[in-house]
């Protein structure tokens, strides 16, 4: 065989080499696989016969170009791994022949593939002769690095900055062969510039042959870019494709001046009022937000920095107030200013004040409020609503009149600011009873009755009250009164308990003159009810009371028609009139002019008739 040098690359060089030798040896240029797989080389030779002798070698890159051996084999049987190399325990070795086809081959593998195992790999057949051709594969390993890691710059980056500033950096490991990172904005790949963006990358070589590769992105941001999202993509190969990963996304902080301030007003669309609490807020188009100061009429006020709050505010806080801003790195300055009106009502004036009027006169009450917003006006009486405008007029004045008048303010547009203020009139007269004495239920507990006068009048009647005995006409000792002061009068009670015929006398008295009123009370026999008796208790007892009446009536009648009954009055009274028991009372009440019997109810509540 004669060789020859000529001007072409290793890999044509093998092909010419095969083709001249005797034994035709075919091979793959390339074999990958993943770090710690397993890897097969075969290698595919032309014969008639079966190989005499296989021998593989190994080549590592670089200067040393020596080559070792293996593995050994020949016809003889013999066949010899070389224990002394890194692949003990850890390659296999077959091969076969095929007559038919003139065709054989061998199979190196290697299990639990190493970085050491990535090199030249040679096999050498001979024939019978003294010929042999021999192959070349070369073994690739694949080893796919971790996710790639990311952090951002903690803190800002102003764009006013001369230089790129760092914005992230990117991290990745155990990667083979060495993973390469480019950096996104945006879905937007960044390339490196001198200007705007800067890479600066660096890798580590471990003690495992694997890369560590790192990536620093600096860059000089715009304003735009605090909404941008940064990351890294690392591009990395496995057998037969390569292959990306993507980092998390991230913002970053960027910082700029302040070129323009705005003051809002909180509550923003109401009406402010006197007592409420007021937030005036100063806001800057910068990040960071700058230092703030506020100024109201001139004066410079108290904030916290960028809000001044306003408690418990007054007309006086109404004005216009001016927010500055001032950005001391930049020297950049910026102003607005808001104008605020604090609404008000003031107190309520009536006029004339607490009044005395005499019967038929006539008085116009007014009322005035100082306020900042148009307002209405209402009266009231006794919570009645009687009508609408500063001033009411009271004509012809009587004790209808007299009462509490209350005037009522409302700001129309903030229903909030309302006062009120009121003014007693009373109106001048002697005593008037408008009602006769009424009479109250009876007390269950003490079969008591409430007996009650009013009388109208100013200045207020004093009242007293007179207890007498219709038959005797001695005085009954009085129990003490209860008196309650109305707007136009007095109203006075007592309790008694009617043991025979009284007469009840009420006097009212004032400077003006006196009134009185009386009502007499009779007592008569009704049946005797107790405090804690139940309603079939007192049908009983009025079943029984019926018919005793009954029973008396027609033995009346019985003597009268026998002629054995005397016709005048007193004989009428011997037989009718009874003795009346403590416990069984009947009251009736007269009117002075017109006699009313008035049958009181009975212990448990029970009405009577009349005749009963």
């Amino acid at each position: 065989v004669t060789y020859y040098s000529l001007p072409i690359d290793k890999s044509l060089w093998v092909d010419v080499f095969s083709a001249w030798a005797m034994v035709d040896v075919n091979m793959e240029d390339r074999v990958e696989v993943s770090l710690k797989g397993q890897a097969e080389i075969s290698c595919i030779y032309t014969l008639k016969e079966p190989a005499k002798m296989i021998v593989w070698f190994t080549k590592s890159p670089g200067r040393d170009q020596s080559r070792k051996r293996v593995y050994y084999y020949d016809t003889l049987q013999k066949e010899i791994i070389d224990e002394g190399s890194e692949y003990a325990g850890r390659i296999n070795f077959t091969h076969s022949h095929e007559p038919q086809n003139s065709r054989g081959s061998a199979l190196l593998i290697i299990n639990n593939v190493q970085l050491s195992d990535q090199k030249e790999y040679i096999c050498t057949v001979h024939d019978v002769s003294t010929d042999s051709g021999e192959g070349h594969t070369l073994l690739q390993i694949f080893n796919s690095p971790s996710l790639p890691v990311i952090e951002g710059t903690h803190t800002g980056i102003s764009v006013t900055a001369e230089e790129p500033s760092k914005v992230a950096h990117c991290k990745v490991d155990d990667g083979y062969p060495r993973p390469n990172i480019t950096w996104y904005k945006d879905r937007f790949p960044l390339q490196q510039s001198n200007n705007e963006v800067k890479i600066s990358e660096s890798e580590t070589t471990k003690a495992n042959g694997l890369f560590t590769v790192e990536s620093d992105l600096y860059i000089k941001p715009q304003r735009t870019d605090e909404d941008a999202l940064f990351y890294c993509e690392v591009k990395y190969f496995v057998p037969g494709e390569v292959r990306m990963t993507e980092s998390k996304k991230i913002n970053i902080t960027v910082h700029y001046p302040t070129t323009k301030v705005t003051v809002y007003v909180n509550p923003r669309n109401g009406l402010i009022k006197e007592g409420d609490t007021v937030e005036i807020r100063c806001e800057g188009n910068g990040n960071p937000q700058p230092v703030f100061s506020f100024t109201h009429n001139e004066e410079e006020l108290s904030a916290d920095n960028e809000m001044l709050l306003l408690e418990n505010v007054k007309r006086s806080h109404s004005g216009t107030y001016v927010c500055q801003s001032i950005d001391f790195g930049e020297g950049i300055y910026a102003e607005d200013s808001v104008n605020i009106t604090v609404h008000y009502l003031d107190q309520i004036v009536v006029t004339p004040e607490e009044t005395v009027l005499n019967q038929g006169d006539d008085l116009p009450l007014t009322c005035n409020a100082l306020s900042s917003l148009p307002t209405q006006t209402s009266w009231f009486k006794d919570g009645t609503w009687l009508g609408k405008g500063h001033v009411l007029v009271l004509h012809n004045a009587s004790y209808d009149t007299a009462g509490l008048y209350v005037c009522q303010v409302t700001v129309s547009s903030l229903h909030e600011l309302q006062k009120q203020n009121s003014v007693q009139i009373s109106v001048r007269g002697k005593p008037k009873f408008t009602k006769e004495i009424e009479v109250g239920p009876v007390n269950k507990a003490d079969r008591s009755v409430n007996l009650t006068c009013y009388a109208e009048g100013f200045p207020f009647p004093n009242i007293t009250w007179t207890l007498s005995d219709q038959r005797t006409g001695q005085p009954v000792p009085v129990p003490e009164a209860e008196n309650q002061m109305t707007d136009t009068g007095v109203i006075s009670m007592i309790s008694v308990r009617a043991m025979s015929e009284l007469t009840a006398k009420c006097s009212a008295a004032n400077e003006l003159g006196t009134e009185e009123v009386s009502r007499k009370i009779e007592a008569s026999c009704i049946s005797s009810l107790t405090a804690g008796g139940g309603s079939g208790v007192i049908i009983a007892v009025l079943i029984i009371c019926l018919l005793l009446i009954a029973i008396l009536g027609s033995v009346l009648y019985f003597l009268y028609k026998k002629g054995k009954l005397p016709c005048g009055r007193s004989g009428k009274q011997d037989f009718t009139k009874q003795k009346a028991s403590k416990d069984d009372i009947v009251m009736e009440m007269k009117s002075g002019k017109s006699e009313e019997a008035v049958l009181l109810q009975g212990v448990n509540g029970d009405k009577k008739s009349p005749t009963e």
